[in-house]
C-alpha cells in the first residue's frame, strides 16, 4: 500500500510558512498613511495575485498618519526592522510610502524626504534600495475614481468621495472590496492616472495626481520582471 504523504506535505507547508520562505521576485514593503483603505486594497492585490507575504509586506504606519511619519516609519522598518512582526532589517528590494496630500502640514517635507532616500538605503544584499513616495492628490480615492472618471481638473476630497460612489455605490473607507470592484476597468485606471503624471507632478497641487497607479501596475506584474 502506498504511503500517505499528505501529513508531511502539511508540515512542509507549515514550516515554509513559520519560516517565511520568500518567492523569487522582488521584496516590496508598503508603508501606508491609512490603517484600513490601503492596506485593505493592496491585502486584495497581493491574494488575487497570490503574492507570498514574505514578499509584499503591507503595514499601516506606526509613528502617525502624518505624510513625513509615514515616511519616516517606513525607513524605520526597513532599517531596523520588526521582530515581532517577524521582519529583519533590510530585508526589503524595493520601498513605498503612501500618502495623501489633504491637508497635511507635512506633505510637501515627506516628498522631499522619500527623494533623499531613494537609492541611499541598502538592503541586505547590499543593492541600493529604490524609496518612493506614492503620493495622492488629494487623496488615495482619486485612483479609485479614475476607473470611473476621466479626471483633469482641481477636485475636493469630499467631491472625489462623493461622485466616486455614483460608480462604486456604498463605497465606505476601508472597504475590504475596493480592488475587486473596480479591478475590471484597471487598464482605463492606469492609462488615464499615467496621463496625469505625464503633465503633473505630486508638487503641483492642487491639481490631481495620484502615482498609487505605479505600485499597482508593479505588484500586478511582479511575478513577471
Amino acid at each position: 500500500m502506498a504511503r500517505d504523504n499528505a501529513p508531511k506535505e502539511r508540515q512542509r507547508k507549515q514550516l515554509e510558512r513559520k519560516l517565511g520562505r520568500r518567492a523569487s521576485y522582488d521584496r516590496i514593503l508598503i508603508v501606508t498613511e491609512g490603517t484600513k483603505t490601503e492596506p485593505n486594497y493592496f491585502g486584495e492585490i497581493r491574494s488575487a495575485f497570490r503574492l507570498h507575504t514574505a514578499n509584499v509586506g503591507i503595514y499601516p504606519g506606526a509613528l502617525g498618519t502624518a505624510p513625513l511619519q509615514v515616511v519616516e516609519y517606513a525607513r524605520q522598518l526597513f532599517e531596523e526592522g520588526d521582530r515581532h512582526r517577524h521582519i529583519s532589517p533590510r530585508a526589503f528590494d524595493q520601498v513605498y510610502a503612501v500618502f495623501d496630500r489633504d491637508s497635511h502640514a507635512s506633505y510637501h517635507d515627506a516628498l522631499t524626504r522619500a527623494e533623499q532616500l531613494d537609492g541611499t538605503l541598502r538592503n541586505d544584499n547590499r543593492q541600493k534600495v529604490p524609496f518612493r513616495a506614492v503620493a495622492s492628490v488629494p487623496n488615495f480615492e482619486l485612483w479609485l475614481l479614475l476607473h470611473y472618471e476621466n479626471v483633469q481638473a482641481p477636485i475636493d476630497r469630499n467631491d472625489v468621495l462623493a461622485r466616486l460612489r455614483q460608480s462604486f455605490p456604498g463605497y465606505e473607507k476601508g472597504a475590504d472590496n475596493a480592488f475587486a470592484t473596480t479591478s475590471p476597468r484597471l487598464s482605463v485606471a492606469l492609462e488615464r492616472a499615467a496621463a496625469l503624471a505625464e503633465r503633473l507632478t505630486a508638487r503641483d497641487e492642487p491639481e490631481p495626481f495620484t502615482a498609487v497607479g505605479l505600485l499597482v501596475d508593479l505588484l500586478v506584474n511582479l511575478k513577471v520582471r
